[in-house]
């Protein structure tokens, strides 16, 4: 199986159609509830929800061709074969009603026929409970009825005739056909105006939203795409954002690198929130900001989080799965949740610093925020000369790394920027001493002069991505002689034609092999910072050549393959993009002197 997979969604579920038309992953009633349909996890016992075509007696799978709606996450898959030709719609409703939205848990699937009448059957194989469930449907007045993981009901209903769907029988597609998957009991049967109501208004509120994202003009439609696939990555009731949608595909396959990435990190949320900020949208900013208060009001910041705030994420194997392409093992939960990380705090007050004095955003009163600003500043000036376990996420000894020593640093120096926006004088000239000598620090001993670049930790001279995102943060100039060094040292210790290493050494694993495509996309802007403008723009279209054929990316690239491998699609790759895209933007429009579209 390849990544080659849409995904749909609506701020309340997720779902990986096939170009099969297979929806090979979808969890619910929520982005880390137990599977449905997991083929992605194994071919034979994971489950889907496809359609075949019929040819006398025979079924035979499809392969059709994918694209996205212009503009929306409206997914539409084109078929011929033979005389017959027809396409289908998927989606999950998204329509703005007043000042919010409706996004019920439900998937259709609209399917129009273009030319003849081709003849299609419906393979609904649900597999609840990661597929440690049987669910036998029962035939009811217009559809199917079928039982899930905590007594949930799945209803589909579809102007198909229900014992049709229950056998599997084909039927004529001489018109338009719909099947709506409800992911809970549902009172109301939808006909065809509403469906095609649904699919238009879907589309318009997806319209909507992307003609008030701001582009760089570079790249613009990559940007939009990355954009679109974030706001999916936000959970609509609470406004955490996870970094993937599945688990466990692996990051080399064959090796146990296998992660649960259902969850939402804070530091990966912060990066996709200044993601969506820059272009633009504020308001998944806002969501995930009260998020952040919510669960600092419940101890200590850890890493990762669930999507209700869930402190509690234990690890687990899932050992019937056979695991994508055979690797195992299946993981639920993720223990990093557990890891001491201390660049979090850094993170935090980046994010609070960019949306609390942008100009576009009415903060309200400095005593709702400066609490948790004083916090994450004291906690990471305590936290500075602790060792950790890294933005890698390292099963090993604790060291001092230089990303979060710099991290911590960027928890005071911005900090200091924060208590000054809200006129707090002294507070912000004690933040900033401090900021200063752990600047020093960071610059003293995260430095090699020996090996001419920025180290992994203060202890090895290791090369480590990470530290790409140095002039980003504001530790340095991208043009500084130091960081000038280590870009000429990564280049030939992490750079391969694929993409960017985050590191070469050996872990807890063995030799990493794959490139890490958000690391890819911080070389591209570290390059135009540097003010390598055109190595930055070959790299960039080089990595962007490996997206799937609609446009998404997963963790990481097979260098030997090119393929798509690790959890998809993933926020932090989009993230990458758009910042990448951004920067060598706003590096085209200095050097041309022009600030217009249309100059």
């Amino acid at each position: 199986m390849k990544l080659d997979h849409g995904v749909i969604g609506n701020g309340t579920l997720l779902a990986l159609v096939n170009p099969d038309t297979g929806i090979d992953w979808l969890c619910a009633p929520r982005f880390d509830s137990p599977s449905l349909f997991a083929r992605l996890l194994d071919e034979q016992k994971g489950g889907t929800w496809r359609f075949l075509y019929q040819k006398g007696d025979e079924k035979h799978a499809l392969h059709g061709e994918q694209r996205y709606v212009r503009n929306t996450n409206v997914l539409v898959t084109r078929f011929e074969v033979g005389d017959d030709a027809w396409e289908q719609f998927d989606f999950m409703p998204y329509i703005q009603e007043g000042l919010g939205h409706r996004h019920p848990p439900r998937i259709v699937r609209y399917l129009r026929p273009i030319r003849g009448a081709p003849r299609l059957s419906m393979d609904l194989d649900l597999r609840p409970d990661y597929a440690r469930m049987e669910s036998e449907p029962r035939t009811s007045e217009r559809g199917l009825e079928l039982k899930a993981h905590g007594g949930m009901n799945i209803t589909l209903h579809s102007n198909v005739p229900g014992p049709y769907l229950a056998s599997g029988r084909a039927f004529r597609l001489d018109r338009g056909r719909y099947f709506v998957l409800d992911c809970g009991s549902s009172e109301h049967y939808m006909h065809m105006d509403e469906i095609e109501r649904d699919l238009d208004l879907t589309i318009a509120t997806w319209r909507r939203w992307t003609q008030s994202c701001s582009l760089p003009g570079f790249s613009d439609e990559a940007v939009l795409r990355s954009a679109l696939c974030l706001k999916l990555h936000q959970y609509s009731e609470t406004g955490a954002i996870i970094a993937a949608s599945t688990t466990s595909i692996p990051e080399i396959v064959g090796e146990p690198r296998t992660w649960d990435y259902r969850f939402c990190w804070l530091r990966d949320a912060v990066f996709t929130v200044e993601a969506l900020r820059r272009i633009g949208h504020f308001q998944e900013g806002r969501d995930f900001l009260q998020f952040v208060l919510d669960v600092a009001d419940t101890g200590e910041l850890q890493p990762l989080y669930g999507i209700g705030a869930e402190r509690e994420l234990t690890e687990m194997s899932l050992d019937h799965l056979a695991g994508f392409r055979g690797t195992k093992p299946v993981r639920i939960g993720n223990a990093a949740a557990e890891q001491l990380q201390t660049d979090l705090m850094g993170e935090v007050v980046l994010c609070l610093r960019t949306m609390l004095t942008d100009a576009r955003v009415d903060p309200g009163k400095p005593e709702l925020w400066m609490p948790l600003v004083e916090r994450m500043v004291r906690e990471a000036r305590a936290a500075f000369h602790v060792p950790d376990l890294g933005i890698w996420e390292y099963r090993g000894a604790p060291q001092l790394h230089t990303f979060s020593r710099a991290m911590c640093w960027a928890a005071a120096h911005h900090g200091a920027a924060i208590a000054l926006h809200f006129g707090l004088e002294d507070q912000a000239r004690e933040w900033l001493d401090a900021a200063n000598e752990m600047r020093e620090e960071v610059l003293e001993r995260g430095y090699s002069e020996e090996k001419g670049m920025f180290t992994q930790t203060f202890e090895n001279e290791e090369a480590d991505a990470a530290n790409l995102l140095l002039p980003s943060i504001g530790l340095l100039r991208g043009d500084d002689p130091r960081f000038l060094a280590t870009l000429t040292a990564y280049r030939e210790r992490l750079v391969r034609p694929t993409g960017v290493m985050r590191y070469v050494h050996a872990d807890d694993f063995g030799e990493p092999t794959s490139t890490f495509t958000i690391c890819s996309f911080w070389w591209a802007e570290a390059l135009a910072l540097a003010g390598e403008l055109e190595e930055s723009i070959e790299f960039f279209e080089r990595v962007l050549s490996h997206a799937n054929p609609v446009g998404l990316f997963s963790e990481d690239i097979d260098p030997d393959s090119g393929e798509l491998l690790g959890n998809f699609p993933q926020a932090y790759t989009h993230v990458g993009l758009i910042h990448a895209a951004m920067t060598i933007g706003t590096q085209l429009r200095a050097r041309s002197g022009r600030y217009h579209a249309w100059s």
